[in-house]
């Protein structure tokens, strides 16, 4: 569903540190840019994420037209945990190495100009998002792919090493992983009581199509259906994993003997010793419930 507001004031919020230095820069680019269009932006940066957080819980009762977050898809997440379920609108002005909120909704990359352009015009689509429930009842919500197994693994590795900096630590992660990759047994219980209990490289659920920064992962998910799109990659040898991996950019791996697919409004996931992340942000360790909230999100989004 579409809708049109009326922007005048909005509460923009970056975290210096995040996307490598480049949200700063890219924020001021913005902001100049929705003040040149007559609109009162009130700038406010995070030192950490749960200040950060704290700034976008107290923007949605404040009285602006929308809660504004540059960075990339994790600060996009942190702005997430903030307007769901609420009448506030989401403006991204994308600013990270992924970008895969904004490859889903059509959003300007690498522009701020454009991306403020498009918050100033008030377009917005009403999406769904996906909400994780952990065994300790914590909730979390996400907006595009929800990734455990081998992917996670590499994210907790990456998360643990100190060294080398930057984008050669996850390199050296995923080639860490690779070496001790295994079979990861899951079971998964779907909401119609479909049960599935075998052993997997990952299972990835999808509220858009894509993560990691353009892998296809979900190629047929639609954030406006009130459903989840379900991918499972069988256990494979490392040789058959290696010429795996390339197809997901494609989206062609859903052809493969080794992968299946559901779409459900909700799931169980279950798998020992193993978290999960979405949006490429840790969000719990499983078991987890993840469920489809229909409409959760006014984003804004380019004129259709």
């Amino acid at each position: 569903m579409t809708g049109r507001r009326t922007i005048a004031r909005v509460v923009l919020l970056t975290n210096p540190a995040a996307a490598a230095g480049h949200a700063e820069p890219a924020a001021r680019r913005a902001t100049a840019r929705l003040r040149a269009l007559g609109i009162t932006v009130d700038a406010r940066a995070g030192a950490s994420a749960a200040e950060s957080l704290a700034l976008a819980r107290a923007a949605t009762t404040s009285s602006c037209d929308a809660l504004v977050v540059v960075g990339g898809d994790g600060m996009i997440n942190l702005g997430l945990q903030a307007v769901a379920g609420t009448g506030t609108p989401l403006g991204v002005v994308p600013a990270g190495t992924g970008n895969d909120h904004a490859r889903a909704h059509g959003l300007p990359r690498d522009a701020p100009e454009a991306a403020a352009e498009v918050i100033a015009a008030g377009h917005t689509r009403t999406v769904d998002l996906g909400r994780v429930t952990a065994d300790d009842g914590t909730t979390r919500w996400f907006g595009s792919v929800l990734a455990a197994g081998f992917d996670s693994l590499v994210s907790d590795r990456t998360n643990r090493l100190r060294w080398p900096r930057g984008r050669l630590r996850y390199h050296l992660a995923i080639a860490v992983e690779f070496a001790n990759l295994r079979p990861l047994p899951f079971r998964i219980t779907l909401a119609d009581g479909t049960e599935i209990t075998r052993d997997l490289t990952l299972a990835a659920v999808g509220n858009t199509t894509s993560y990691g920064g353009g892998m296809v992962i979900c190629p047929d998910a639609d954030p406006a259906d009130g459903l989840l799109d379900v991918t499972l990659v069988d256990a494979m040898p490392r040789l058959r994993v290696a010429r795996f991996f390339p197809t997901l950019f494609k989206g062609t791996h859903v052809r493969r003997p080794e992968v299946t697919t559901h779409r459900t409004p909700s799931l169980r996931l279950s798998s020992p010793g193993i978290t999960a992340y979405a949006d490429g942000e840790f969000t719990a360790r499983l078991p987890v419930e993840v469920t489809a909230v229909p409409a959760a999100l006014h984003l804004l989004v380019p004129a259709p």
